[in-house]
């Protein structure tokens, strides 16, 4: 059995306080910005274009994410819409933060008129990695409450001020996922500059991620289930895979006919 008792807030100024979890994702932000910019100039592609890049996927990841975990708990946030735009006090889905990101990403692209996809295969391995940096917060704070386990490696809270305090030994879901994202990072370093056409590295973050993190899921309980007892990520997940894995193999196809 493992023991964590840190406390979840790691400073507290005033009416304000800092969580683990939100150090560390912006620590995982910087990283991936910074990782990002490097591969770009690399491959040859201006590393300020990233850096502006990023100045449009940071607020459109974070509102996506935001956005993403109301919907999931829309019952509470419809009872207290003050809350909503409350982020500091926690709440954000990471998918909404992939897919919001994307979605700001493609936009910029567009305007600036720009190859999103050679771009998007320079970010994939950051975007990972800072998916991995954040998670090392989750683990510390114990946010995210799974299923119970009699195996060696179940974690225990003990500090008061954890939301999984009390409860038995848990399997480490979010280390897992950890793992596994450090996996997704080693994989596509390996392969970068190598994955052909444009895009494909992006597409296999996408369909690779997405297979974990539905299986990963089903260790959690933090989720409200939406259909067929799965629950929203999984549901994301699902239409994520159906998209990417296609378009992985049609581009792929379609690159041997040339």
């Amino acid at each position: 059995m493992i023991e964590i008792g840190i406390d979840p807030i790691l400073l507290t100024i005033g009416p304000f306080s800092l969580a683990w979890h939100s150090l560390f994702i912006v620590v995982g932000m910087a990283a991936a910005v910074w990782l990002s910019a490097h591969l770009a100039a690399r491959a040859g592609l201006p590393a300020d274009t990233m850096y502006s890049l990023a100045v449009w996927v940071i607020p459109g990841g974070i509102i996506g994410a935001r956005l993403v975990h109301v919907i999931d708990y829309w019952g509470y946030y419809s009872a207290n819409p003050g809350a909503i735009l409350a982020i500091w006090e926690g709440g954000l889905a990471i998918w909404g933060g992939v897919l919001g990101g994307t979605l700001a990403g493609l936009l910029f692209a567009k305007i600036k008129g720009i190859p999103f996809s050679r771009y998007a295969d320079r970010v994939a391995p950051g975007l990972i990695l800072a998916q991995a940096i954040g998670r090392i917060g989750d683990i510390i704070n114990g946010e995210h409450i799974s299923t119970t386990i009699s195996l060696p490696w179940g974690v225990v809270y003990t500090h008061p001020g954890s939301p999984s305090y009390g409860l038995p030994p848990t399997h480490p879901a979010v280390a897992y996922e950890l793992l596994m994202d450090l996996f997704i990072f080693g994989l596509l370093w390996k392969i970068l500059g190598r994955a052909r056409p444009d895009g494909m590295l992006f597409l296999l973050y996408l369909a690779l991620y997405s297979t974990g993190r539905f299986f990963l899921s089903f260790l959690r309980l933090d989720s409200n289930t939406v259909f067929l007892n799965l629950n929203q990520a999984q549901w994301i997940s699902l239409v994520v895979m159906a998209i990417a894995i296609p378009i992985m193999v049609l581009q792929k196809t379609s690159a041997r006919g040339r």
